[in-house]
């Protein structure tokens, strides 16, 4: 994996092959970023990124400015790596180790941006409870918004508050606001 952008651009991050990970390429990456970056200054918002993994996400919006990112993962090996590259880097990232669905039903702090990548193999229940949960406890800020990657077998587009979705490869977006 690449940081794509900003600061940290172009370095590399490897992670232990041992870690249960399917990282978002650096093409889809990239192409979110862009859509990001027509809504949002980075220096001014607040990140959420839930089942981190390595951090590839939130290492990119520490890149392009943003100060306020959380990450969740539930594995330890994540967590600790994802630990041990923001301190590398001084990328500043609050990681945190738990289920993100105990997370969630626990939180209450407000962000402008929720990113989630569960695992592709999620069932439509679960996928739908991600979103039920956050605009429940409306985790979001005022003009938020969550997108959850997935692959192009799921369709999330009956969820109330999608809105859009794009495609890259077999990896696929999905847009929710409020």
């Amino acid at each position: 994996m690449r940081i794509v952008s900003g600061k940290y651009k172009s370095i590399r991050i490897n992670a232990p092959k041992n870690l249960p990970t399917r990282p978002t390429t650096d093409i889809a990456k990239e192409a979110l970023f862009n859509v990001l970056n027509n809504h949002y200054y980075f220096e001014d918002i607040s990140v959420l990124d839930l089942f981190a993994g390595i951090g590839s996400i939130s290492l990119e919006f520490a890149s392009r400015g943003t100060t306020q990112i959380i990450s969740v993962d539930k594995h330890y090996g994540c967590v600790k790596f994802i630990e041990a590259t923001s301190t590398a880097l001084d990328a500043g990232i609050d990681v945190i180790k738990s289920d993100v669905f105990k997370f969630l039903e626990n939180s209450s702090r407000k962000v402008d941006v929720i990113f989630a990548d569960p695992p592709y193999d999620f069932s439509d229940a679960q996928f739908l409870s991600i979103s039920t949960l956050i605009f429940d406890k409306q985790l979001l800020n005022e003009d938020g918004l969550l997108i959850i990657e997935h692959s192009k077998h799921t369709d999330l587009s009956k969820n109330p508050h999608f809105s859009h979705l794009k495609k890259y490869g077999g990896s696929v977006f999905s847009f929710f606001t409020s």
